[in-house]
């Protein structure tokens, strides 16, 4: 096997034979970095010698009914994101900022597999077998099937896992392991992508779930080679503000189901606790007929949430007004100010404006456009805004709202939460709402500000 230096972006994967300033592929400067790979020392040309291999069978006559085999775990919110399910023989990646509860939450996972009578290796090259002991004793884990191996080379972990055949392994971290194979440092771009091929290669041919957990760089985007998202079957990213007790897991890539679906967990000195109702906790607290202040409904999959947008507008002591948005996109709400100034005549070019979503969330959705836009407005006006009121809708550049996806589930969950006026886009979808359910169908902004 010869030994050779290839130069690979660390946000693209691009590779080059020689270092440049400027990828290629991405347009990222700086981003690429040197690895040692080895490759065969005799290549092979074209196809001779190469005997060809007869199509198998069409694929409209493959039998799909035991190609994904689940494990299916306690915790519900996992399984939604997971889509169903752990599957057998599948190569994980579970990713986010340090100390945001990526252990603990694996550590979980753990427990709940032991309850299904399968044994877990638990690799950790970062903390001590104390250190993972006290922790999964703080979580009341105890069970002679989980084994802890603090190790960080691939060798060893490879052929442990080859003599001991666990059901399922829980690597921490992949950034941390060496090969001896290979000249590069732990956390290379060659040493991450070997280790993750051997793993990928082990988890496919004994059937065995693999759990990888990645670190993240400042940015907030998952360390390593672009190669390492896609050799596994899923990536997962736990989100949140480790000062505040919501955690979100949400699936950025997922072969074996939707990439929508979003896991919502409350962190307490017990680990990781399902919120089953997040648009309750989201809306936990908050004030009696509020100014700046609205609710809103995003969808994540299948799942309506119930969220509080928070606007505040402040003349500025500068000479250039500040625009900052927490939870939502800073450019949307350029947008929003721009509207509000056009068509409903707000003089905003000496105020600062704030946008706030509470409880951690992220909205991208958006049908969340008309509630930030009142809580602007309600904030400008000084009017109250009632607090039994939900309002959904996109806003176009005109001024108009516009009709959003899966409207009728954003009503029915305002309904069963109590809210009594519904301010929903002008369509002809019939949406229908109990009694005493007050539905409001607005065509533009000028009629939400004529309201207030």
């Amino acid at each position: 096997m010869k030994i050779k230096s290839l130069f690979t972006c660390s946000k693209c994967g691009f590779e080059s034979p020689k270092w440049v300033g400027k990828c290629p592929g991405c347009d990222e400067w700086n981003s690429f970095t040197e690895a040692e790979i080895q490759e065969p020392s005799v290549r092979a040309h074209k196809s001779v010698g190469h005997k060809s291999i007869k199509p198998k069978t069409p694929v409209s006559l493959i039998s799909t009914s035991n190609v994904e085999k689940r494990l299916v775990l306690k915790m519900n919110e996992v399984n939604r994101v997971l889509g169903g399910g752990l599957i057998e023989g599948s190569l994980s990646l579970l990713t986010g900022e340090p100390g945001i509860g990526k252990s603990t939450l694996t550590l979980q996972l753990c427990n709940d597999l032991l309850s299904l009578n399968k044994s877990v290796l638990y690799v950790s090259g970062e903390e001590s077998q104390n250190q993972i002991a006290s922790r999964a004793q703080r979580l009341k884990i105890n069970s002679e099937n989980l084994s802890f191996l603090s190790e960080t080379s691939l060798e060893t972990i490879i052929a442990t896992l080859n003599e001991f055949k666990p059901n399922i392994v829980i690597i921490d971290s992949i950034q941390v392991l060496n090969s001896a194979d290979l000249t590069g440092l732990s956390g290379s771009i060659g040493q991450i992508r070997y280790a993750t091929e051997q793993f990928m290669e082990f988890a496919k041919t004994t059937n065995t779930p693999i759990i990888l957990i990645g670190h993240v760089t400042k940015e907030g985007d998952l360390a390593g080679p672009r190669v390492l998202e896609h050799l596994v079957d899923t990536v997962l990213f736990l989100e949140g503000d480790r000062y505040q007790n919501f955690r979100i897991l949400r699936s950025q890539k997922n072969r074996f189901g939707s990439t929508n679906e979003i896991g919502i967990f409350e962190m307490n000195e017990n680990g990781m606790v399902e919120v089953a109702n997040p648009s309750a906790h989201f809306l936990e607290g908050r004030k009696e007929n509020p100014i700046g202040s609205a609710i809103t409904v995003t969808m994540e999959g299948t799942r309506p949430i119930l969220v509080e947008t928070q606007g505040l507008t402040n003349i500025t002591p500068f000479g250039y007004p500040k625009r900052t948005a927490t939870g939502y996109d800073i450019n949307r709400l350029q947008l929003l100010i721009s509207v509000l100034q056009k068509y409903a005549r707000f003089n905003l070019s000496n105020q600062d404006v704030f946008v706030n979503v509470v409880g951690g969330m992220r909205l991208n959705d958006p049908a969340c456009d008309l509630g930030v836009l009142v809580a602007i407005a309600s904030s400008y006006m000084q009017k109250v805004v009632p607090s039994d009121t939900v309002f959904i809708g996109e806003i176009g550049l005109s001024g108009e709202i516009r009709n959003v996806s899966q409207l009728s589930k954003r009503v029915k969950e305002a309904e069963k939460l109590g809210f009594k006026t519904i301010v929903v886009p002008h369509t002809k979808e019939k949406i229908t709402t109990t009694s005493g359910k007050n539905l409001i169908k607005t065509k533009d902004i000028f009629e939400v500000v004529k309201a207030l």
